[in-house]
């Protein structure tokens, strides 16, 4: 099975005028919402960016999270919930959380 890379997506296109279906390789999709990006945040946003590399470990903060970079006070606020939500023991154990956080990344073609 091929998976492209996440910045290269295969869509299928439809005429309005009834032709027939084509498929388009698009290579840098644009987000509807504006992301600051790790290397422009400034200020409480790179503070933000900050405090979640510091708790996570890792180094690129998630296109999920950075969805939110406009209001840093609120992805503050969903770090707070993703971390009690998906990183806290409860039904599932935090390493069975783990794996399907990976698996289903996996399926999406998307970093975890």
């Amino acid at each position: 099975m091929h998976y492209p890379s996440l910045l290269q997506r295969e869509i299928v296109c439809y005429s309005l005028r009834g032709a027939q279906p084509f498929t388009k390789t698009l290579t840098h999709p644009k987000t509807k919402i504006g992301l600051i990006e790790d290397a422009d945040a400034t200020g409480d946003v790179a503070k933000a960016y900050d405090e979640w590399r510091t708790q996570s470990g890792r180094q690129q903060m998630p296109g999920i999270l950075k969805c939110f970079s406009h209001r840093p006070d609120f992805l503050r606020e969903v770090i707070s919930f993703s971390n009690s939500v998906h990183f806290s023991e409860g039904h599932l154990t935090r390493r069975t959380k783990e794996a399907i956080a990976s698996w289903v990344s996996w399926l999406n073609r998307c970093p975890y």
